[in-house]
C-alpha cells in the first residue's frame, strides 16, 4: 500500500462550510458519488455511483474516527483487512494567511491504482468546486 496525499486550496476561509460537504451524506452526495446515505449505525456511509438505469457501482466505509470542524476518517469495507489503508479528508488552515485547504489522504495498492486515485480526487474537486464555490 502507497500512501497519497492530495491537497486542495478553499475559496473560503469557514471550516463550517467545508466541514458541512465533507462530514455527512447529504453534503457528501453533492460531490463525492451519485448517491449517498448514512445508515442506522451512524457508523457506516454507503456511497453509490451511477443511475438506477446504468451500471452501478456501490461501495461501503466505515467511519473510524471524526473530530468536528478539523476531519473524518474511513475505511472501505474491500479495504476491513487492512486498517492501515483508511481514507481521510482534512480541513487544514495556514498560520499565515487563514486561507483553507482540503487535505485527502488515501491509499493504492500499486502504481495503476496510483493514478487512478490521482484522476478520481481531481475529479471529485472539480466537482466539489462547481457545486459548492469552494
Amino acid at each position: 500500500m502507497q500512501k497519497l496525499t492530495f491537497e486542495y486550496p478553499l475559496n473560503t476561509r469557514s471550516p463550517r462550510i467545508v466541514w458541512d460537504m465533507i462530514s455527512n451524506a447529504a453534503g457528501m452526495q453533492k460531490w463525492l458519488a451519485d448517491k449517498v446515505i448514512e445508515e442506522s449505525d451512524h457508523e457506516t456511509i454507503t456511497f453509490t455511483w451511477g443511475q438506477p438505469w446504468t451500471e452501478r457501482d456501490t461501495k461501503q466505509s466505515r467511519i473510524l474516527e471524526i473530530e468536528k470542524q478539523d476531519h473524518i476518517r474511513m475505511l472501505w469495507d474491500y479495504h476491513e483487512d487492512t486498517p492501515e489503508a483508511y481514507w481521510e479528508m482534512r480541513i487544514v488552515e495556514s498560520k499565515e494567511t487563514g486561507h483553507l485547504t482540503l487535505l485527502v489522504t488515501d491509499f493504492a495498492a500499486d502504481d495503476d491504482e496510483e493514478s487512478d486515485l490521482q484522476g478520481i480526487w481531481e475529479d471529485n474537486f472539480e466537482r466539489l468546486h462547481r457545486v459548492s464555490g469552494l
